[in-house]
Order: C-alpha cells, then sequence, then structure tokens
C-alpha cells in the first residue's frame, strides 16, 4: 500500500491505495471526482485529462504515488463557483459537446493547450487535440469554442 497526500482542486487531500492505483482511480474511485472519465484503459482517448502542477496529463498515464505532493486540477475545479470557467462557457456557447463523455478531457486539453500557444489558430488547435478523441461531433464546434477563447484573450 501506497499513502498518497496531494492538492486537489485546492484541497489537501491524502489515501491509502494499492501501488498499482493510477490518478484516475485515486480521483473517481476514492475521491468520487467522476467528471474525469476512463474512455479507453490505453491512454489514446484523452477522456482522462487533469493538470498535474499546471500542466495537463493523462491521468491513466499516472500512478496515484507519483501524483503525490502535487497540485491537481479536475474538471469540478476549473469554474468559479456558479460561474463556468470561460472554456466551459465557449463549449456551451458553441454546442461543442454532444453526449459529453470526452468534454471534461477536452476542455481540460483545451485550457492548456492555450496556455501554451495563446491565440492558437484552428490548425494548431487541431494538431494540439490529436491526443483527444470525440466520437460525435466531427470536432468542428469543438475547434469553434477553443477558437472563441483563444481570440477573447
Amino acid at each position: 500500500m501506497a499513502s498518497v497526500s496531494l492538492t486537489v482542486n485546492g484541497e489537501a487531500v491524502s489515501a491509502e491505495v494499492e501501488d498499482r492505483t493510477l490518478l484516475v482511480q485515486l480521483l473517481r474511485d476514492h475521491l468520487r471526482l467522476t467528471g474525469t472519465h476512463v474512455g479507453c484503459d490505453t491512454s489514446q482517448c484523452g477522456a482522462c485529462v487533469v493538470h498535474m502542477d499546471g500542466r495537463s496529463v493523462k491521468s491513466c498515464t499516472v500512478l496515484a504515488a507519483q501524483a503525490s505532493g502535487a497540485d491537481v486540477t479536475t474538471i469540478e475545479g476549473i469554474a468559479d463557483g456558479d460561474t463556468l470557467h470561460p472554456m466551459q462557457q465557449a463549449f456551451m456557447d458553441n454546442h461543442g459537446l454532444q453526449c459529453g463523455f470526452c468534454t471534461p478531457g477536452m476542455v481540460m486539453s483545451a485550457i492548456d493547450l492555450l496556455k501554451r500557444h495563446p491565440g492558437a489558430d484552428e490548425a494548431t488547435i487541431r494538431r494540439e487535440l490529436e491526443g483527444n478523441l470525440c466520437r460525435c461531433t466531427g470536432y468542428h464546434n469543438i475547434v469553434k469554442a477553443i477558437r472563441q477563447v483563444a481570440t477573447a484573450g
């Protein structure tokens, strides 16, 4: 068993987990933060993306023990009370979601994308989203939502 202590969405948390426990399992199963999704079990889809120490990571590829001491932000931690994060609002404004399964990971990836590429153009956005799969939208409205935030900021 591993003793894990980290900050999640601004709150200090700790847990005893098996050594093989993944960060996504810690978030979903132990902390009940179910906005982070498990979509593929192979690190292909991006539904599990969270921010760890300010960078997006696929939480299905990180052991919980590796995250000990880290600052983790999940989709539940980006809104300001009842006010959506600008990226969440843009996804809503542009219908950048359908079934919603990929949306948390897509939003978290998009926030990191614009942090690294402020004002990103469509080609950059499409290239940067290659690690995130959406089986519903065809990406057009997702890209449109990200461009809305990129051009606003």
